[in-house]
């Protein structure tokens, strides 16, 4: 099992930064590394971005891409999601899961442990 818990979300005015955190525990080493979601009221999930626990591959929606940076801290288990230039339309849950599954990263059906979500708002 693996235990992800998410961290940071809040109320931002559009142009402005948050930094989202994703605290992993149990077997990460089963898993093959961590990706980020977001849904919108009404919408769909939807894939924001990934990193494998290596580090080496990263992965971006074109939607944020250029403006949201993943890393990692292997010391304190711990993923980042870094997003600056914030827009309204980037108001949404997010949710960090580990991927147990191979395939295309950006497919949630692959991961197999999430966390609670996170609440991320942008005003305009």
């Amino acid at each position: 099992q693996v235990q992800l818990v998410e961290s940071g979300g809040g109320l931002v005015q559009a142009g402005g930064s948050l930094r989202l955190s994703c605290a992993a525990s149990g077997r990460t080493a089963s898993t093959y590394g961590l990706g980020w979601f977001r849904q919108a009221p009404g919408k769909e999930r939807e894939f924001v971005g990934y990193i494998s626990w290596s580090g080496v591959s990263t992965y971006y929606a074109d939607s944020v891409k250029g403006r949201f940076t993943i890393s990692r801290d292997n010391a304190k288990n711990t993923v980042y999601l870094e997003m600056n230039s914030l827009k309204p339309e980037d108001t949404a849950v997010y949710y960090c899961a580990a991927r147990d599954r191979a395939g295309a990263v950006s497919r949630d059906g692959l991961y197999g442990y999430w966390g609670q979500g996170t609440q991320v708002t942008v005003s305009s």
